[in-house]
This record gives C-alpha cells, structure tokens and sequence, in this order.
C-alpha cells in the first residue's frame, strides 16, 4: 500500500511544478505583451513633443491606466498576495510608463488642462494612501487583504479595459478605424487573454475577472476592425482631424 501511495504523491508533486511552469511562462509571456501595451501610445506622444500641443488628445486613459497599475502593485506585495512577483513587475513597469505620459501632458498642455491633471493626480494619491493604510492597519492576514484589494482591483481593472467603449462607438459611428489602432487592439486581446490564463494557475477570480472582459472587449475590437477596415478613408485623401485617444 505504501508504494501506490508514493506514486500518487509524485504525481501531485510533479503536476503542481507543471502547474507552476506553466504558469510563469504565461506570465512571462503576459508581461511582454503587457509591455507592448504600456508602449503603444508612444507615437502620440512623440507627437505631442514635437508640435509641443497637446491638441485634443485625452490624459484620462493615462490616468485610468496609473490607477489601476498602483492598485495591481499593492496587490501584488508579498504583505497582500504572495508569490505574485510578475504581477509587481509588470505593474511597476506600467506605473513608470504612464507617469512618463502625464508629465509630458503637463508640460505641454494648456493652463486648465494641467490643473485638471492635477487634481486628479492628487485624488489618486490620497485615495491609494487610505486604501494602503486602511488595509494594513484594520486587516491583518493575506487572504482578507487580497480580497479586499482585489475586489478594487477589478473594479478599476475593468473600468480600465472599458474606456476603449468610446473609441469602439466612434468607429461604428465614422465607419473607420483610423483612431483604433490595430496594434493596440491585438495587444489588448493577446494581453487580456494571457493573463485569463494565468489566473486559472491558481484560479484567482481577481485576475479572471477584469482580464476576461479586456479579453472580450479587445476581441470585439478585433472584430469592428475587420468589419470597418476597407471602409477607412485614406490618409492622403481626407483632412487632417484630432480626436481623443
């Protein structure tokens, strides 16, 4: 009875490293892809410094996305939800990127528009300090802290995969997918469906829920592009408009 009971263990053993490669390759793979993301508005931006205006494009996104990475960082701490060191990486790599972002908008943007920027900076800050201070002084196990950042986790999480709605209203409504870049579109699916999977590697229902919708909404994108792709007026042929990213 002893060596039945042996090999059994070995099989639990070895699916559980399985288990656990599996998932870091994911995870690996989900961090390249989120980086590819964080990158995509970087033509916007080298706009912006070059015609040294930021016209009429929108820093809300920026912010939104600084959000939601603050929050992911948190969540990922040894102190909340252990053994989440890619979540950290990533999201530290995020939050670099979009304060490189808004400190472009606030250099080039008009008076009131960088007043706006900071006071919503200064909101974000003040709430992130209370939510890091509220759950490290009233909470005091893992489990509860991650559900408790989690649950914010995915409300801005999904608040963040949600603002391309307005983009996606825009292309049905012009028929062209000029300001939805395809790239952008493909890295949000690619993005969204990494990190479903790597939230089944446990099941961890804070990962699946945001990143399953930015799956859906990325593939829906997907989809408007295809279906408006032919009917995009040609660069050359139209004037020159600035709309929101």
């Amino acid at each position: 009875m002893a060596e039945p009971e042996v090999e059994f263990k070995l099989i639990i053993l070895k699916m559980i490293a399985n288990q656990n490669l599996i998932r870091n390759i994911i995870g690996v793979t989900g961090n390249v892809i989120s980086c590819g993301l964080f990158l995509s508005p970087m033509p916007t931006y080298i706009q912006i410094i070059k015609s040294k205006d930021v016209k009429k494009f929108s820093p809300i996104p920026y912010l939104a996305t600084l959000l939601n990475c603050l929050l992911w960082f948190f969540y990922g701490l040894p102190i909340v939800h252990p053994n989440s060191l890619l979540v950290i990486i990533i999201n530290g790599i995020g939050i670099a990127f979009e304060i490189f972002y808004l400190t472009v908008f606030l250099i080039y943007a008009a008076r009131q528009g960088r007043l706006k920027v900071i006071k919503l900076l200064a909101l974000e800050a003040v709430f992130m300090i209370a939510v890091v201070t509220l759950v490290l002084l009233l909470i005091h196990t893992t489990t509860k802290r991650s559900l408790v950042v989690g649950i914010l986790c995915i409300i801005f999480g999904t608040c963040m995969y949600a603002s391309p709605l307005v983009v996606m209203k825009l292309v049905i409504q012009t028929k062209s997918v000029e300001f939805m870049p395809f790239t952008l579109s493909l890295a949000s699916f690619l993005n969204g469906v990494c990190w479903t999977s790597y939230g089944f590697l446990p099941f961890d229902i804070n990962l699946l829920v945001p990143n399953g919708l930015g799956t859906l909404f990325g593939l829906a994108q997907l989809v408007l592009y295809a279906c408006y792709f032919k009917s995009t007026p040609n660069k050359n042929t139209k004037a020159e408009v600035e709309l929101p990213v």
